[in-house]
């Protein structure tokens, strides 16, 4: 008996409307994350890269342990990673904070723009009940006779 409760209580758990418009958040939010990638991959580290000399930032990195071989110069993580190489990538950690803060300021700037929105809805003037509005017209059509 006690599953059967548990299993209607996640029936109702899952059945309203907070945890269903979570989940569309979410599924926003991965597609928002793809977005923001290519605008950082794409967009924005390539002007930087090439003011700074044409420095790519997802290939700085420092090998902890070289290749089977002895090497510790690699051109590229790519080329680490196929060596077998240990590397710290922290251009690619570069990369991901850029792209953290892009988000950070996107969902401030749309969440300051819902308050906003929510702040202008609750200053407007509510619109009377409808009960009120018929019981007024009563009035004045009793007051015209």
């Amino acid at each position: 008996m006690k599953e059967f409760a548990m299993l209607k209580e996640f029936k109702e758990f899952i059945s309203r409307g907070n945890v269903i418009d979570l989940a569309v958040g979410i599924i926003i939010g991965a597609a928002f994350t793809g977005i923001v990638n290519s605008l950082v991959a794409d967009i924005i580290m390539p002007p930087i890269g090439f003011i700074m000399g044409g420095i790519d930032f997802s290939n700085f990195f420092l090998v902890i342990k070289g290749a089977a071989d002895g090497n510790m110069n690699f051109a590229s993580v790519k080329a680490a990673k196929e060596a077998g190489a240990v590397t710290i990538n922290y251009g690619m950690f570069l990369n991901t904070v850029i792209n953290f803060l892009i988000v950070s300021a996107a969902i401030f700037i749309v969440v300051k723009q819902v308050n906003r929105f929510k702040k202008a809805q609750e200053s407007a003037p509510a619109a009377p009940p409808p009960s009120e509005v018929y019981l007024k017209e009563i009035r004045d059509l009793l007051a015209k006779k």
